[in-house]
C-alpha cells in the first residue's frame, strides 16, 4: 500500500471509530433512562398493589354477607 491509501484508510479507521464512541455514549444513556422507567414502574406496582389491598378490605367492610346486621 502507498502512503496516501494508508493516510486514507486512517481516515476512515476514525471516522468509524468516532461514530462508534458516539453509539457508545447514546447506548449509555438510554440504559440509564430504561433504568430509571423500570424504577419508576417498580414503584407505581408496588403502590398499586396495596391500592388493590386497601380496596379489597373497605369492599369486604361494605359488603352486607360479611357484615350482618347486629
Amino acid at each position: 500500500m502507498n502512503d496516501q491509501s494508508e493516510s486514507l484508510m486512517l481516515v476512515y479507521l476514525r471516522r468509524i471509530e468516532g461514530r462508534l464512541d458516539e453509539l457508545r455514549a447514546d447506548l449509555f444513556e438510554i440504559k440509564d433512562r430504561i433504568g430509571m422507567l423500570e424504577a419508576g414502574y417498580s414503584t407505581l406496582s408496588r403502590r398499586m398493589d396495596r391500592m388493590d389491598d386497601r380496596l379489597k378490605r373497605i369492599e369486604r367492610r361494605l359488603d352486607p354477607a360479611h357484615n350482618p346486621p347486629t
